[in-house]
């Protein structure tokens, strides 16, 4: 961890014991979460937000999922796991963080929820994806039209450890990651109905606000 990091999370308020279990059992397990910055940046966003529905593509244990609540009492979160263990274990956390009348846990893949998804479905002001990364696109395309206007999707790992950028190259399979997120971040960042913002804090976490139809016209 940089100098920078330190500092910054120096300054970080002490938060929940069990949010400190799960980082815990994550680097044991060997479970990818949200870096401490950027999940610091996906809770203000929240709290400047205030969403009401909140939906999360990728729970993992429902690390990221808990420190959303955690930063309003007003919205509630749908989140979609595929993986069976994960989903075991989020729903325990979540249970265990009494955020389970708040947090619901889909047992699913995305793509497939996302294409059941009818036109009456619930929209929402907020979406978080944190899934398989070359899958970002497709799930952006599914959820579009449910995002309200003036609605975010946030998008973790778009700088994904250096290999976005090429600063680093010596996996291959991570390079070929690098590149389908490159394709992604420059396909957002071109989105006629949405403005994209990039910021370098934890892993590279991409903002999309969702243009009005007047603004897009």
């Amino acid at each position: 961890m940089s100098k920078t990091k330190h500092y910054i999370r120096s300054l970080q308020p002490e938060q929940h014991p069990l949010l400190d279990k799960m980082e815990q059992y994550a680097d044991n397990h060997h479970v990818p979460i949200m870096e401490r910055d950027g999940i610091g940046l996906l809770q203000q966003l929240v709290r400047l937000h205030q969403p009401q529905h909140i939906l999360e593509i990728g729970t993992a244990i429902g690390y990221s999922a808990i420190q959303m609540a955690l930063a309003t009492k007003h919205a509630s979160i749908t989140t979609i796991e595929r993986d069976d263990n994960r989903f075991q274990e989020a729903t325990h956390f979540i249970h265990e963080a009494q955020l389970h009348d708040r947090i619901q846990v889909i047992h699913h893949d995305a793509n497939v929820w996302l294409d059941e998804l009818s036109s009456d479905s619930q929209t929402y002001d907020l979406v978080f994806v944190d899934a398989a990364k070359g899958q970002y696109q497709a799930f952006v395309e599914k959820i579009d039209p449910f995002v309200a206007e003036g609605g975010l999707i946030v998008v973790d790992n778009v700088l994904f450890k250096g290999y976005v950028a090429k600063e680093v190259q010596d996996n291959e399979r991570f390079v070929n990651i690098g590149e389908k997120i490159n394709q992604f971040n420059q396909w957002l960042s071109n989105h006629s109905d949405y403005t994209t913002t990039i910021v370098e804090s934890g892993d590279g976490v991409a903002i999309a606000v969702k243009n009005s139809q007047t603004d897009s016209e």
